[in-house]
């Protein structure tokens, strides 16, 4: 693999880096956030799901865009977009101007997680293509590393310096996108036009050069061979329109694909990355400590995913998608039963290290033990207010809760390792591969969209499943749905390592008997 195809694909990929960020920092953003603005759960969830609903159509949209004009140009505007939402979310005085900031991000995100697989998979040869798509995932967690990392920083000096208070450092943390998002927007323009979409548009000259660029002489006119082949074979075919991708000899992939897109984001991914400072807190680990475990959190999945670019193409896509898909279902559960465990109790030595609250307020429920986090936390909500009891539910918990935090602890850990080793890279490079030429843009765009519904519906509703289901019910049902998805795909995923998309059309496109 030459270096420089490897440096384009990781410029490319940066788009991931910028949702990894924004997706990582909004966890310690709404620890600010949330009481400023005096959000309910409802309010919260949109802040922090919004984003993903408008990536759904950004998504859907943004595939059948770049068949038409190119991928180069939608990057050069999803890096600027990028910029843009970081400055007006840092400036935003209303929750509405919040949210409509980041949901310019939105757009960005979703064109820039649909454009880039597909992009990297058109630069690629079928030795290299799993590792250089899976280059995507790891800018991903690389961006939730650096988010984690930020937040922690700027947590722990808000309170020790003039310029970092608890009114404005949620500021500071949206704002720090700004820097990584020019950045992309500058590299750009050292990344080439696809090649597959120069032959395409009938530009077979400036393809080849792209090709030769990459590959060298004699690998890149095999490609171009191939590559010719397969458009002649669609030639007189119309444009790919989206009731194409129901023709019967797609179903089978589309099914698949379809399949992966939504457990990729119903088995908790967003929940857990977006809501992970909450998630810790409920554990009763205190707040610093919360931010501390995103830190080691994120850093596991970069271990994971560069296990995973290492082994994607000699494991194959199908060995780590199933591997991983029943780690994560062991350990949503074991989460399911940490919390499970937990008793929460407040004793009158507890209430008396409670700061910033009505202590005489609490004293009426001391040492009275509760069974079920909701029932604690709607007790609190009663005596303190929604506000009061949002602002100090980490201390609160830390003084009420036993149970064994390690078991949670672990159950996430592993959770995030056995995403970041497959469905988070493989449902990316399964998608670039499954798809013929012609459709391929308009396929991932519109299984992007569902997808993306499916990660905004979760984000969405997280909150209120933590409010009124509670954290061990809300777990086990990332769990069972693990261990569903689990069992239909050893029945039906394809392999599809080592071979040449052209391959894969031939045979994955099944004509109906």
């Amino acid at each position: 693999m030459k270096f420089q195809t490897l440096f384009i694909a990781f410029i490319v990929s940066l788009g991931g880096f910028l949702f990894g960020f924004d997706a990582g920092i909004i966890s310690g953003v709404m620890e600010f956030a949330k009481p400023h603005f005096e959000l309910n759960d409802i309010q919260n969830g949109w802040a922090t799901s919004c984003p993903t609903f408008v990536a759904m159509f950004a998504m859907l949209i943004t595939g059948k865009l770049s068949d038409m004009i190119g991928r180069k140009p939608i990057l050069l505007m999803v890096a600027f977009l990028y910029a843009l939402s970081a400055l007006l979310s840092a400036y935003a005085n209303s929750y509405e101007m919040l949210c409509a900031a980041r949901m310019i991000g939105g757009f960005a995100f979703g064109a820039a997680l649909i454009l880039a697989p597909t992009y990297i998979a058109e630069i690629s040869n079928a030795a290299n293509r799993g590792k250089l798509v899976s280059i995507q995932q790891l800018n991903i967690v690389l961006g939730f590393f650096a988010a984690f990392l930020s937040n922690l920083i700027f947590n722990q000096y808000q309170s020790d310096t003039a310029f970092l208070t608890e009114e404005n450092v949620w500021r500071w943390m949206l704002g720090v996108e700004l820097i990584p998002a020019v950045a992309y927007f500058v590299l750009l323009f050292f990344v080439p036009k696809s090649p597959r979409w120069l032959f395409a548009q009938n530009r077979n000259e400036e393809g080849k050069q792209v090709l030769i660029r990459l590959h060298g002489e004699s690998a890149a006119a095999d490609e171009a061979s191939e590559i010719e082949t397969s458009l002649n074979a669609d030639k007189g075919s119309q444009r790919a329109s989206i009731s194409e991708l129901f023709n019967p000899a797609l179903r089978y992939i589309l099914g698949i694909g379809i399949l992966i897109g939504i457990l990729q984001q119903a088995t908790g991914i967003n929940a857990v990355y977006f809501y992970a400072n909450s998630i810790f807190k409920q554990t009763g680990i205190g707040v610093s400590a919360a931010f501390f475990s995103g830190v080691l959190l994120s850093f596991t999945s970069v271990v994971f995913t560069i296990f995973a670019m290492a082994t994607i193409d000699r494991i194959g896509r199908r060995t780590l998608l199933l591997f991983g898909i029943a780690g994560i279902a062991i350990s949503m559960l074991t989460c399911a039963y940490g919390f499970h465990q937990a008793k929460y109790e407040l004793t009158p030595q507890g209430i008396a290290k409670l700061e910033n609250v009505d202590q005489a307020k609490l004293l009426s429920i001391a040492d009275k033990e509760f069974g079920s986090d909701v029932a604690f936390k709607n007790q609190m909500k009663a005596l303190l207010g929604e506000t009061s009891y949002n602002k100090n539910e980490g201390a609160i918990l830390e003084e009420a809760i036993e149970m064994n935090a390690t078991v949670v602890l672990i159950g996430v850990l592993g959770f995030i390792a056995c995403f970041a080793f497959s469905l988070g890279p493989v449902m990316w490079v399964l998608l670039s591969e499954l798809y013929p030429n012609r459709i391929r843009g308009l396929a991932i765009g519109c299984i992007g969209f569902i997808n993306s519904f499916t990660a905004w519906f979760v984000t969405q509703i997280f909150p209120s499943s933590l409010a009124y289901l509670g954290n061990s019910i809300s777990f086990l049902i990332f769990g069972l749905i693990a261990a569903f998805g689990f069992l239909v795909l050893l029945k039906t995923l394809p392999e599809t390592k080592g071979k040449t998309l052209e391959e894969l059309e031939a045979e994955l496109v099944r004509p109906p008997r």
